[in-house]
């Protein structure tokens, strides 16, 4: 009886579903490599971007590390600012990343990448990994100014890595975010005064700065709805040690502000270019 051939027409042909994903894997990769020489045209801009995270780390952090006035039980105040500094330097990148997109929109760029065969959510997931990498930066940055100063923090190359992937996701969500607004406002300098007035708010009504157990009770219940705050309580077990109440309920919360970002983000886009 005839053996059927192993090489069958379809029998070596990966499966529909398989081909899809690999083909939005790679424009996703595409659109994320194109964000990503814009910053190698501009390398400035890394170093730029460390003057806001050095200042805080200088001039606030030890000014409030030699009054005391803020408990931080055994971990010195230093080493309880950093990973704060650091999410707060990523949440500043991220936030104004809606403001590229109009730039596309007002240059024509978004009309015809709109028009290709690639969904908007490949679109808008390669921003916010290129938002991510850029973030990295900031990690690298403060770790490094940390060691200059005598701040104790971890050298563990695994922990720095799951920092970088913390922050990524956290800088993910809020570009997303900022996407999003981009989409509902359509403006660049309505959108650029909407982020201004939501930065702050994010960031004081986060962990970045003090614990969560000196704030008010009212700020406390912002505190648990800011994805900031589960961003800086990773950074804290992982670069200082800082045990954190629900480390996977951090990882977590930071997947699903990614993920329905890149939702939204991605529902709305399309309204800049109608």
């Amino acid at each position: 009886m005839p053996v059927e051939s192993a090489t069958a027409p379809g029998m070596l042909r990966a499966p529909r579903g398989w081909r899809r994903a690999r083909s939005l894997g790679v424009r996703m990769q595409t659109f994320a490599w194109v964000e990503l020489q814009k910053l190698r045209h501009d390398r400035t801009e890394l170093f730029t971007r460390m003057v806001q995270p050095a200042l805080w780390l200088l001039i606030f952090g030890t000014t409030f590390n030699r009054l005391h006035v803020i408990d931080t039980g055994p971990v010195p105040y230093l080493a309880f600012l950093a990973p704060g500094i650091i999410a707060q330097s990523a949440l500043f990148i991220s936030i104004f990343y809606g403001i590229q997109i109009i730039w596309d929109r007002d240059a024509g760029i978004l009309a015809q990448l709109m028009v290709t065969p690639a969904p908007a959510s490949a679109l808008v997931t390669g921003k916010a990994f290129a938002a991510g990498v850029r973030s990295m930066a900031q990690v690298v940055g403060v770790l490094a100014l940390a060691y200059v100063m005598g701040i104790h923090m971890t050298y563990n190359p695994l922990r720095i890595l799951a920092a970088m992937g913390v922050v990524m996701l956290g800088s993910a969500s809020f570009a997303c975010l900022s996407m999003s607004l981009a989409g509902l406002v359509r403006n660049r300098d309505r959108l650029m005064g909407i982020g201004q007035a939501i930065t702050m708010p994010l960031f004081f009504a986060s962990n970045a700065l003090y614990p969560v157990a000196v704030m008010p009770e009212w700020l406390r219940w912002l505190s648990r709805v800011n994805p900031l705050s589960y961003e800086v309580d990773s950074l804290r077990l992982l670069l200082v040690g800082i045990p954190s109440a629900h480390p996977w309920l951090d990882i977590a919360v930071l997947v699903v502000a990614a993920v329905a970002g890149i939702g939204a983000a991605s529902a709305l886009l399309r309204r800049l270019v109608s």
